[in-house]
């Protein structure tokens, strides 16, 4: 059967996505067929696609998507044609009508809960779900600083962090994603450019400093981000949307109060099938007593990935994005 399929075959820009037409085998053992129904688009796309994160060429593109089993290999068990289902992690290959997924990797989609925001939130809550009760057990007592608080992983954080009764301090990137946040319960927003960040968080919390830093954007924020910890804090680094953050000094950590400085993965979180489980199951579990609510800004058609992607680079997405095979 062929499928359409965004390739690439060199790193770069967005001009380097290709719209291809693909003949999709028949599952094999232990393989689910999946039908996609929409598509989730996330900065770690723009760093294979650039070569940041280096993957073999030509490649697929894409972690995070929701759709049908349309047919399964010998062997499938979890699994039965017209399930739904939903993914965000495994190999690339996301941006597609369709594709092989091992059995392993497939999460059941609940009921209640739309393809689209399926899509959007398997990655991306399933990050939220590791960085905020296991890279670090948040609490009540908590008064964290969170970067790019009005993206699609940041709302996510956002929203995660009140129901547990953390007090956030919100950075953002313009007057109409304040507002966004403001929405969602940001204690303190700070927008970036104009608010002097450090200085500020001393202020607000009496001169100690925050207890961790959840800084996604990377380079333009990293000294801000060590400035704002309060003695044996934890610097939380996860994305690189202004470009790779610079090299960690150890000497730096010392003087600026023993902190601790971490490069999390979901890969690192989700080794077993039951980690897996328990991370998604933390994500529906919010959703669906409406802790979580997924906002999708922006919606793409599949071959308009390049588009998306020039859009998300740019900074003026809000919340999460789709691609709609």
């Amino acid at each position: 059967m062929t499928e359409q399929v965004i390739r690439f075959y060199e790193t770069g820009g967005p001009e380097v996505l290709k719209v291809e037409s693909l003949e999709l085998a028949a599952p094999g053992p232990g393989e689910v067929r999946v039908g996609h129904r929409a598509v989730g688009l996330n900065f770690i796309d723009t760093y294979h696609r650039s070569g940041l994160y280096p993957v073999p060429l030509p490649s697929g593109l894409g972690l995070e998507a929701s759709g049908v089993v349309e047919a399964v290999g010998e062997g499938v068990t979890r699994f039965a044609v017209g399930d739904r289902v939903a993914f965000g992690s495994g190999a690339l290959g996301a941006y597609a009508s369709a594709s092989l997924r091992s059995e392993a990797q497939l999460l059941p989609v609940p009921e209640g809960v739309s393809d689209e925001a399926a899509a959007a939130i398997m990655l991306k809550g399933m990050t939220a779900a590791y960085l905020l009760t296991q890279t670090r057990v948040l609490t009540a007592d908590d008064t964290i600083l969170l970067h790019a608080a009005a993206g699609g992983t940041g709302l996510l954080m956002l929203q995660w962090a009140k129901d547990l009764g953390a007090r956030v301090i919100g950075v953002v990137g313009s007057e109409e994603k304040a507002e966004i946040v403001a929405r969602y319960g940001c204690d303190h927003i700070l927008l970036r450019g104009r608010d002097p960040i450090a200085p500020t968080v001393r202020e607000l919390t009496d001169g100690k400093g925050v207890p961790v830093v959840y800084d996604s954007v990377g380079r333009a924020t990293f000294q801000d981000s060590l400035d704002s910890l309060a003695p044996r804090g934890l610097f939380v680094s996860f994305g690189n949307a202004s470009g790779p953050a610079p090299d960690v000094t150890p000497a730096v950590l010392a003087a600026k109060g023993s902190l601790y400085f971490t490069r999390p993965t979901l890969a690192s979180y989700a080794q077993t099938r039951e980690e897996l489980e328990g991370l998604a199951g933390a994500v529906f579990e919010r959703v669906a007593r409406g802790a979580l609510s997924v906002e999708i800004h922006q919606r793409f058609p599949l071959a308009a990935a390049a588009e998306a992607h020039r859009l998300l680079e740019s900074g003026k997405t809000q919340g999460a994005t789709i691609l709609e095979p």
